[in-house]
């Protein structure tokens, strides 16, 4: 596995954030995250890239025990894109995507043509490299998420980690940028709440409920009625697309 988490704990303070999880994506593949605010998907993206300690469990990159990595080898290796991050700095999209090659960089090292062709190619993945001098401050929500993912690329990971990134995205982004990472030779975890969007690009999906998984398996065998209604409190139908042969969810109002 690329990625395995076993039996892992964290608390913040007294309460209970992540509670028991395991789970395990195959290289190459893409692992939904799915489940309510506050059921610990963002908490368990930040354990699996070791900005948050555990407090018990495993949690595994190739076979290797994440506390017997260097920062800098898992800062090389796994890339992070979060829900929200900004500055107040007059920065271009160029400036924030290079950010990405900080890791391959010692601090003496002069830029290359490798860090050139990584920042360009990556741009051009997401749509953004026509901006390449455009100040952030200018760019739209959405805009900045691209340009974000865009950094994460530029750090040719092996393993990504993204944190609702379709958020302030319009359809077509959406699907544009969720293609792409399952298009990539990565290992990703993608914490969504679209779970139809799950349903049509993940490999396959970990529900979490209260820091705990509930469900896991491929996107058929998870997102049930049954589940649907217990985890996120609504009534839905279920049922496989003609379109994309995916499971396709209709929810329904009483």
């Amino acid at each position: 596995m690329s990625i395995a988490v076993d039996t892992v704990t964290f608390a913040a303070g007294d309460s209970l954030i992540v509670n028991g999880v395991s789970l395990a994506v195959e290289k190459g593949k893409v692992l939904g995250l799915l489940g309510p605010n506050g059921s610990g998907k963002s908490s368990l993206l930040r354990l699996i890239c070791r900005l948050r300690k555990v407090k018990s469990g495993v949690i595994r990159l190739g076979g290797s025990d994440i506390a017997s990595i260097s920062r800098g080898d898992i800062a090389r290796r796994i890339a992070l894109v979060e829900q929200q991050a900004t500055t107040d700095t007059q920065v271009t999209v160029m400036d924030v995507v290079r950010l990405g090659r900080t890791p391959h960089r010692g601090a003496l090292s002069a830029w290359s043509v490798h860090d050139d062709k990584a920042v360009s190619e990556a741009l051009a993945r997401v749509g953004m490299h026509g901006r390449a001098g455009q100040l952030w401050q200018t760019l739209s929500g959405g805009e900045r998420q691209r340009v974000h993912i865009a950094r994460a690329l530029a750090q040719t990971p092996s393993e990504l980690l993204l944190d609702e990134p379709t958020n302030h995205l319009d359809i077509q982004h959406q699907l544009d940028i969720l293609g792409l990472v399952s298009r990539l030779d990565v290992t990703s975890i993608v914490a969504l709440h679209d779970l139809n969007l799950a349903a049509m690009f993940c490999d396959s999906l970990a529900v979490l409920q209260n820091g705990e998984v509930v469900a896991a398996g491929p996107p058929e065998e998870v997102l049930t009625q049954e589940l649907i209604r217990q985890v996120f409190g609504v009534r839905a139908h279920v049922q496989k697309s003609s379109v994309h042969g995916r499971c396709n969810i209709q929810y329904m109002t009483d």
